[in-house]
């Protein structure tokens, strides 16, 4: 799929609506995270769109969070982005806050992997490194477990993005550990002003 939409003018737009670098981080991980699946999964030529759709997923989410996913493409629309776009982006909520089915294998990487960023990131907070390169399986499992920890990922969407990807939760825990690994310095060193 090739998009027609700039990575500056995705930036600017999830910029325009999220103010909270909470928001712009997630934003960014996810657009990294997706980058990653999209050359392991064999999409290469699909990278570009794979990691917009993850760094736009949550657009609507800090202004309007009670019309999450019903906003973003009315918000999409002012960069002219693809129907397919805006079909991955509103599909990250499959079940939660929307109809749109993920049936792409990129639209299903990002319901899988949204929460899980989340879930990591908590993770990673509380290791004396700060950091997901010395995260292991192992640990993360332990934290998906604990349903107190990082209380508001949702435990039950992560394992249906694995069902819908037809991967173990240890594959898909490995797979994003890496992809976060792959991409945690750029996040870090992005401006977010």
């Amino acid at each position: 799929m090739e998009t027609k939409v700039t990575r500056e003018e995705a930036w600017n737009l999830l910029k325009k609506y999220n103010q909270e670098e909470f928001h712009l981080i997630h934003g960014l991980t996810v657009e990294g995270t997706m980058r990653w699946f999209a050359k392991d999964l064999g999409y290469a030529d699909e990278e570009d769109f794979w990691g917009l759709a993850g760094l736009l997923h949550d657009v609507d989410w800090e202004k309007y969070p009670k019309e999450h996913c019903k906003k973003a493409p009315e918000l999409l629309a002012e960069i002219h982005a693809e129907p397919e776009l805006v079909h991955a982006v509103c599909s990250h909520g499959y079940g939660l806050v929307s109809d749109v089915e993920p049936t792409h294998q990129m639209e299903k990487v990002l319901f899988a992997v949204d929460e899980l960023t989340g879930l990591i990131g908590a993770a990673v907070r509380m290791r004396p490194s700060k950091s997901v390169q010395d995260l292991e399986v192992s640990s993360l499992k332990k934290k998906f477990k604990d349903k107190r920890f990082a209380a508001g990922c949702s435990r039950d969407v992560i394992k249906t993005g694995a069902q819908m990807l037809g991967w173990e939760l240890p594959e898909l825990f490995e797979k994003t550990i890496l992809a976060m690994r792959s991409c945690e310095d750029s996040v870090n060193q992005t401006d977010l002003s």
